[in-house]
């Protein structure tokens, strides 16, 4: 946590959206924690002591039986406090005023007329105006708690907008945290700068400075390894300890054979040679293979893909001798997300490749520099730390790698393939300036061949599938809209350079129902 700064306390209720509050608070300058509303004992709240305190949305009815409720002292402690949709609601009820159901609902956009000025809408919404906003709610408020007043009506929620300008407490029936609601980003601005009174000096450079102080104190003179994989992540956290202990970390960047063209010899070069940071490359391709022969089904290949890679990884920290600490990349969703908002665990959509069991396994304590940032944060302390802007900009990339991008069993042959056609893909992205417009987009093998015609004669060759999404956070996502000449010319360079393809299609699957990676 960090004591030193102002900070906010986010009490999560349920929302697919909490997050987002969190990503905006922290846009102002502002650190912020979510909690989940039944882990906030009132002890913990008043150690954390926050400026302010938000009540996020959720998907309960507060006219239900033991639905979620804030922790009384929430409303006690003097200080500013946001509600927003589920969270106006359980305040309002809870401080005397009522909710109901059956009401007319509203999903979507929305529009809120302004009754009157407020802190929260000060040098934003003036009173008379209309704006845009984003609802999704059934209940509504249907009589205010004493001291209460209207600040904004909808055609579904006549207290759409409300607050208790002595106590500093607000609601709103609509979300500020989405893109939707234009103008969302400034209001929670106003509460946490202006009606809380944050300074705003939570920066990824006093983050830095801070994280190096950490580390130096968790570790002392010790030895640190830390797994490469050659993702922004890791490496952010490579780079960060490198600074903070120098040659008292090692890194291990296992070989899987599974990687993009000159992905590899790229990592080596920026650590080894840029960096200089002591590195160990081991090239475990054929020991993987092996490992993968004979697999088809995705969860058996990650699993595969897994438990080597722990195999390897711990040969070679053996290797070094004299190793207390293993670094991580966790990021701050990892930790929100390891449980959910009722107290139970989440669920596991697919296993995830990363390093885990390798501390208990091999006796090592946790280094975990960046558990609080959100991972548009890590890309900001990567160029904070002065690394190669292609580098911190790059596409996600799977831990299994082109692994669960070759549905079916792998073979040396259509790696090769994958490689050229993903290679192809992403330089013409780049070429036509897409390349940052892309949360993440790649080429999938398909185990499928078709009938084709090259030349004057026959082929059957395997089918090339191109994914590529936008998004904010890679918990939802929609298909990029290429240009049909776009994809014409990716098509025909990959028909004609890439020896194995005869035939290429483009996925326009959404996230939800689908999954951005295949496998």
């Amino acid at each position: 946590m960090a004591v030193q700064h102002d900070h906010i306390l986010i009490l999560d209720f349920g929302s697919q959206v909490t997050q987002l509050i969190a990503r905006r608070v922290r846009e102002h300058g502002v650190y912020c924690e979510i909690w989940p509303f039944n882990a906030a004992e009132d002890d913990k709240i008043k150690a954390f002591n926050p400026k302010g305190i938000i009540l996020s949305g959720g998907p309960s009815s507060v006219t239900e039986d033991n639905s979620p409720r804030a922790p009384q002292l929430v409303f006690e402690l003097g200080i500013p406090v946001m509600g927003i949709c589920y969270g106006q609601q359980t305040m309002c009820e809870q401080l005397g005023g009522k909710v109901e159901s059956g009401h007319h609902r509203e999903f979507g956009r929305a529009f809120v007329d302004i009754k009157t000025d407020s802190p929260l809408t000060k040098g934003l919404w003036e009173t008379g105006a209309k704006e845009q906003v984003w609802m999704s709610h059934g209940d509504r408020v249907t009589k205010l708690p004493e001291g209460f007043e209207i600040i904004g009506t909808s055609e579904g929620a006549p207290l759409a907008m409300i607050a208790n300008l002595e106590k500093n407490f607000y609601g709103m029936q609509f979300h500020p945290e989405v893109t939707h609601t234009p103008h969302g980003s400034t209001l929670i601005r106003n509460f946490v700068r202006n009606v809380c009174g944050c300074s705003g000096d939570w920066t990824m450079a006093q983050f830095r400075e801070e994280s190096i102080a950490r580390i130096r104190t968790q570790v002392g003179d010790k030895n640190v390894v830390c797994g490469l994989s050659g993702g922004v992540d890791s490496s952010v956290t490579a780079i960060l300890l490198h600074e903070a202990i120098g040659d008292q970390l090692t890194c291990i960047y296992v070989d899987t054979g599974l990687m993009r063209s000159g992905e590899s010899e790229q990592v080596v070069d920026l650590f080894r040679n840029h960096y200089n940071i002591p590195l160990i490359h081991e090239n475990a391709k054929d020991l993987f293979m092996a490992k993968l022969a004979g697999k088809s089904d995705p969860e058996d290949k990650r699993k595969a893909i897994g438990a080597t890679f722990i195999d390897v990884f711990d040969k070679c920290a053996k290797s070094i001798g004299n190793v207390d600490f293993l670094a991580q990349g966790t990021l701050y969703p990892d930790v929100i997300e390891s449980v959910s908002f009722t107290g139970g665990p989440s669920v596991t959509i697919k296993s995830h490749h990363n390093v885990g069991g390798l501390p208990e396994r091999m006796n090592l304590k946790l280094v975990e520099p960046m558990r609080e940032l959100f991972k548009d944060e890590v890309r900001e302390l990567g160029r904070e730390l002065g690394m190669p802007e292609d580098f911190i900009a790059r596409h996600p990339f799977p831990g299994p790698g082109l692994g669960i991008r070759i549905p079916g069993e792998l073979s040396e042959e259509k790696l090769d393939i994958l490689r050229q056609a993903d290679m192809v893909y992403l330089d013409e992205i780049r070429k036509a300036g897409l390349y940052d417009e892309i949360w993440q987009a790649f080429a999938v093998l398909l185990p499928v061949k078709t009938v084709g015609v090259m030349g004057d004669s026959r082929s059957y060759e395997y089918v090339c599938a191109l994914r590529a999404v936008t998004s904010t956070d890679g918990m939802t996502a929609e298909y990029y809209p290429f240009e049909h000449e776009f994809l014409g010319r990716v098509s025909t360079r990959i028909i004609n350079e890439v020896r194995g393809i005869n035939r290429v299609v483009y996925d326009i699957t959404s996230k939800p129902p689908g999954t951005i990676e295949w496998e």
